[in-house]
């Protein structure tokens, strides 16, 4: 059955940024009925045509003026680096009461300098929706991505009622259970429970190379991995320029969180070194006890 036009959510929303966030966002907007349009803005054509035929987007530009002109919805789908520059690009161009906002898993002064950067006719509401895959493209889109997947909205004192309530009901209708946290306290948070796990896995992966090096026999390390190593490396196969952007927008709290990780490694070597067999028991249990209460 059609929608009307009174019972969208937004009559058209531009997501500049058409990947695997991006697309999946266009496709719930398009399912559940909540947009009148999409419009997706990228570099890369053949991408864009794929969302298209996937029908996550309606249509495409590669230059974003016209559609951000007529949108009252913009969402920045593109590495967290790139948003500012966007946003100087097209800000002077969004309309009166048009709201922007962002699916960045790195929130902080990035939300006052997109606040800083939009005329004042219009709205910035953060958001960062707690969902993904390892892979990364329009191609794993799907618009039950974010079904019982929490999204954490990011207000500060210039954010607009309206707005804030307008984002939020567009991702509880995506599925998702929306929190709201001050962008500060976002990035230590999602520091320590996300990016620091991505680093662990980077750096896992590099070790395991080292070790390769020196590995008698020409054996091949990774032929003889089991699901230990993939569950706990699942994450080093994310995008390299998403998580490059996020690791420097986010630099001052990973550089104490990997100081702490750090620490756990030493002590952990320290009880290897004096064969303490009690010590890695009891470490190795909490550890264990630790990693039960995740959800």
């Amino acid at each position: 059955m059609a929608v009307s036009s009174s019972e969208y959510l937004f009559q058209q929303v531009t997501i500049i940024g058409v990947g695997l966030l991006g697309g999946s966002l266009g496709l719930v907007l398009k399912e559940k009925g909540l947009a009148k349009a999409v419009v997706g803005i990228g570099r890369r054509l053949p991408n864009l045509e794929l969302a298209v035929q996937m029908g996550a987007i309606d249509r495409f530009y590669t230059e974003p003026h016209e559609a951000v002109r007529d949108s009252d919805f913009i969402v920045l789908a593109t590495p967290v680096d790139t948003y500012v520059g966007h946003v100087q690009q097209w800000g002077q161009h969004v309309p009166a009461g048009a709201i922007v906002s962002d699916v960045g898993s790195v929130k902080g002064q990035l939300v006052f300098d997109l606040e800083a950067a939009l005329p004042s006719t219009a709205s910035f509401v953060g958001a960062h929706p707690i969902a993904g895959k390892e892979k990364s493209g329009v191609a794993y889109a799907t618009s039950q991505l974010f079904d019982g997947a929490r999204c954490i909205v990011t207000p500060t004192p210039r954010t607009n009622a309206e707005a804030l309530k307008s984002v939020r009901g567009l991702w509880e209708k995506a599925g998702s259970q929306v929190l709201s946290m001050d962008p500060m306290v976002h990035d230590w948070v999602l520091g320590a429970v996300s990016h620091l796990p991505h680093i662990a896995a980077f750096s896992l992966m590099h070790a395991l190379q080292d070790l390769q090096d020196s590995t008698p026999d020409a054996l091949e390390l990774l032929a003889f991995s089991g699901g230990g190593l993939r569950d706990s490396t699942r994450i080093a196969a994310s995008s390299p320029e998403m998580w490059r952007d996020i690791c420097l927008a986010n630099r001052e709290n990973l550089l104490k969180m990997v100081d702490q990780y750090i620490t756990q490694l030493h002590a952990f070597k320290q009880l290897l070194h004096d064969h303490d067999a009690d010590g890695l028991a009891k470490n190795i249990e909490q550890a264990k006890t630790l990693r039960e209460k995740l959800p």
